[in-house]
């Protein structure tokens, strides 16, 4: 067993070649395991709230894009993500909510400033 198969970077890598291999499934599995290893893997919160979500599986989809805002409580993407999640699952009061937030992160004001 070598070093690689416990360092959340190169799994990360693993399961982005996953994805782009076609293997959706295999490359959510190997980002679960990163998370058994670091809960708080940043990137791999993100792919999983994407790939879930693309794999209908929303609820999950949905766990994890607001465990990136709770890493990345400051950062206006975190919940950009969150709210093309929320929209894609059918919440779209949840979305507005999400989008809001990241446009006061912006510093701009909720709902566009018009």
């Amino acid at each position: 067993m070598s070093g690689d198969d416990q360092n959340p970077d190169k799994m990360y890598d693993t399961a982005n070649q996953q994805k782009e291999d076609g293997d959706l499934e295999g490359a959510v599995a190997t980002l679960r395991k990163i998370l058994e290893i670091d809960a708080d893997h940043l990137h791999s919160n993100m792919a999983l709230g994407v790939y879930l979500q693309k794999l209908g599986r929303l609820d999950e989809a949905i766990v994890h894009a607001v465990k990136v805002t709770e890493i990345e409580p400051q950062d206006p993407f975190s919940f950009t993500q969150l709210s093309v999640i929320y929209q894609r699952c059918g919440k779209i009061q949840e979305a507005e909510d999400a989008m809001a937030q990241a446009h006061v992160l912006q510093g701009r004001p909720p709902g566009g400033g018009h």
